[in-house]
């Protein structure tokens, strides 16, 4: 049996004992994490997510991609040139398990990344939010340059409160930041300091 997981903003078809290398995860080396946005368990396909269905994997460890070398090169007079490396972080993966129900129930704790605050074992990222929301989850609209497909954002990342925002450290700000594409936004709306703000009430 196959299915197609969503992590990271990509999309992996799997099996049992595949490796996979992902968007670095917020686990340790040993732990086993289960990924609950699933497309496709089989010839069953989701809409937008087939419903109770996961998929269970055992970190590996923390590793580092290739180099990727960034050149620019303005020719003609006066010209200028920079040259700049990155090295992705990933997660080592190898899956376990697939689940065609009853993923809900697991209590596996569920697969976020390493940007983001914890979510509740067993429960997909989405569900998560909107359960958050419904408790009475922080108006993030208040913080500058935030409106509602933002906030709509950071509620499928699982950010429903200020006191998570305020807590980030810069790490996870800028993994954040990588993945929601806000090209250095956090910083210079300085929304840390304001949800730390809007946290004291």
């Amino acid at each position: 049996m196959f299915a197609v997981l969503k992590t990271g903003g990509k999309q992996y078809k799997v099996q049992s004992g595949d490796l996979l290398r992902v968007e670095k995860l917020a686990a340790s080396a040993g732990e086993t994490v289960q990924f609950n946005d699933i497309l496709m368990v089989g010839a069953t396909v989701g809409a937008p997510f087939v419903q109770g269905a996961g998929v269970q994997a055992q970190v590996i460890d923390q590793i580092k991609g290739d180099k990727v070398i960034h050149y620019v090169k303005r020719r003609r007079k006066h010209s200028s040139q920079r040259r700049k490396g990155h090295r992705q972080q990933l997660t080592l993966l190898r899956v376990t398990e697939i689940l065609e129900a009853g993923a809900e129930a697991s209590g596996v704790k569920a697969a976020i990344g390493a940007g983001s605050v914890s979510a509740p074992s067993g429960a997909a990222p989405a569900n998560a939010a909107k359960d958050k929301v419904s408790a009475g989850g922080d108006d993030l609209k208040k913080l500058s340059g935030v409106g509602p497909a933002m906030e709509k954002k950071f509620h499928e990342a699982g950010i429903t409160r200020f006191a998570q925002i305020a807590a980030w450290t810069n790490e996870q700000a800028a993994a954040m930041d990588a993945r929601l594409g806000l090209k250095g936004k956090i910083e210079k709306e300085g929304w840390i300091a304001q949800a730390a703000d809007l946290a004291k009430g």
